[in-house]
């Protein structure tokens, strides 16, 4: 099984397709393509990069452990997870942009 994975332009999110086409944080969302499905997989890429919403376009082999989506490779599994490190600005925790925050990006 494959899933599709980039990160969104405007906050850097970590972000997966899920079933309705849609590009979501949760990894646990994400459509799951058949290896058959490859004309499927390869028109919701083409149509993403498109937009030029989501960049570092990848297709990430999974598999399924008691019902959780699991990538095979470290990296994939890392990225799910989160960032490795405390995110702060001036000593005070920092919350990124998510998805659905459209307005000020700070630099």
């Amino acid at each position: 099984m494959e899933i599709l994975t980039g990160n969104e332009l405007i906050s850097g999110a970590t972000v997966y397709l899920d079933g309705s086409n849609n590009w979501v944080e949760d990894l646990q969302a994400a459509r799951l393509f058949a290896k058959e499905e490859t004309v499927e997989r390869d028109a919701a890429l083409a149509a993403t990069k498109a937009t030029g919403r989501v960049i570092s376009l990848e297709i990430e082999e999974v598999e399924q452990a008691g019902g959780t989506i699991v990538p095979k490779r470290l990296r994939e599994r890392i990225r799910a997870a989160g960032p490795t490190a405390p995110l702060t600005l001036n000593g005070q925790a920092y919350d990124r942009q998510h998805l659905e925050d459209d307005g000020h990006v700070s630099i």
